[in-house]
């Protein structure tokens, strides 16, 4: 999501004269787009805001300016620590960006642009259209939801980005359609619950299947991916839309966050562990090779050791390709956050420890059942550890690499795995 943020606010730098500075040290504007969904990032947001701070005692023109969800959360503590910056922009209206860089270059008066939409239900028609003279990118990232109205209470999406808020299709689709004549081959579709889009929108009520489905008829789109869905709102229609639909690929990243009811119960997750596995036994029934990733969370606010096995009960049981895995991190504001029954860091680094030992374990033996196997691969490029080879990632979302002409790039290949480990496959072009 912020990477596609990022790009909007590429694209309204460009309506207003700006082009894209070949290094930092050359840039007029910098903008740090920001994230607050742990701590870590936010440390390393304000630990390059000091690094870029001798810059604009070098360059006394130079604006800088915080966006993103730090910057909706935490705007007046980013103007204390950093009055160097000029403006702050949250994740409300990125429509605001040329102003506050043109405000910026004639006044040093520090801004702030945090507001949320005020109720819920709005809908998104403010986002950046891309334009053919744009360079080609063979994989694009196209948002068609905003916000969240699931509340967990271990996340800061709620305060940060908002009430859920949907795109109209007829957007989606016009953006889409101008991507793909651009050269784009491969689209993710991104919200923070992208299955329950469709509500409140003025063309009335609109299914995310239904939404898969007319983009699956535009000429020369290969591919559409989505993430990340919400295990509520995962419904028959979606499933038989990834099983019968060709350019749907086999793959789903389905956050978990916790195999213990409690657990999610306290976490606020809108579905237990049975209906979770309900899903992935469907999924699996229908759609035999299917690739499944997921998010945990470990060492929330009261769990305890049982209810930790309970995770790595599921985790077996499950099976998953991969894994995104984290120890609980406070967000200031939020329910968990505020809980007394905080468990150690060196518990929670514990239990992390033991939760990634064990999926690497699990995606290794995945990985190796793929040799032999022939698979789809969209040619990225070459890879970034051996330019002798090639690489791209199959339906079921397996990075490939192998030996073949760079004139195959941007391209679908055949390739059959000869080799497999833990964080690829290899083989060779049929």
């Amino acid at each position: 999501m912020n990477e596609e943020d990022s790009e909007q606010m590429g694209l309204y730098l460009e309506g207003i004269g700006y082009t894209r500075a070949n290094s930092i040290i050359e840039a007029e504007v910098i903008l740090l787009n920001t994230c607050s969904v742990r701590k870590k990032p936010e440390d390393k947001a304000f630990s390059l805001l000091g690094e870029i701070e001798p810059l604009r005692l070098a360059k006394p023109g130079l604006i800088i300016g915080v966006c993103g969800c730090m910057a909706q959360a935490r705007a007046d503590e980013i103007k204390r620590r950093a009055p160097h910056v000029d403006f702050v922009l949250g994740t409300g209206d990125l429509g605001q960006l040329p102003g506050l860089v043109e405000e910026a270059a004639q006044s040093r008066k520090f801004q702030k642009r945090v507001m949320l939409p005020e109720r819920k239900g709005n809908i998104v028609e403010d986002v950046p259209q891309r334009h053919l003279g744009r360079a080609a990118k063979l994989k694009s990232f196209v948002p068609i939801q905003y916000g969240c109205d699931k509340f967990c209470t271990f996340c800061i999406v709620p305060t940060t980005r908002g009430r859920e808020r949907s795109r109209p299709t007829a957007d989606i689709v016009e953006e889409v359609s101008t991507l793909v004549q651009g050269g784009t081959r491969e689209v993710t579709l991104l919200g923070q619950t992208v299955n329950s889009y469709g509500k409140n929108l003025l063309e009335g009520r609109v299914p995310f299947s239904a939404l898969l489905e007319k983009l699956s008829e535009i000429p020369n789109l290969e591919r559409i991916r989505f993430m990340s869905p919400y295990p509520r709102d995962f419904r028959a229609d979606l499933i038989s839309t990834i099983r019968d639909c060709p350019k749907v690929m086999e793959s789903c990243h389905l956050p978990l966050q916790s195999g213990d009811n409690d657990m999610l119960k306290e976490m606020h997750r809108l579905y237990t562990v049975e209906s979770y596995l309900e899903i992935i036994d469907t999924l699996r029934a229908e759609i035999p090779n299917i690739g499944l990733t997921t998010d945990i969370i470990v060492g929330f606010p009261g769990e305890t050791d049982e209810q930790f096995e309970n995770t790595l009960k599921v985790m077996e049981q499950v099976r998953f390709d991969g894994a995104y895995m984290f120890a609980y991190s406070i967000r200031p504001g939020t329910p968990a956050g505020d809980r007394k029954d905080q468990i150690p860091e060196d518990v929670k680094k514990q239990r992390l420890a033991t939760l990634i030992d064990r999926q690497n374990q699990i995606t290794c033996e995945i990985n190796e059942t793929y040799l032999g196997r022939t698979l789809e691969v969209l040619v990225e490029g070459t890879s970034p550890r051996n330019p002798d080879k090639l690489q791209g990632f199959s339906r079921e979302s397996k990075v490939v690499h192998f030996s073949g002409p760079v004139s195959r790039i941007g391209r679908l290949a055949k390739v059959q795995i000869t080799g497999s480990k833990q964080y690829g496959l290899s083989g060779e072009l049929v």
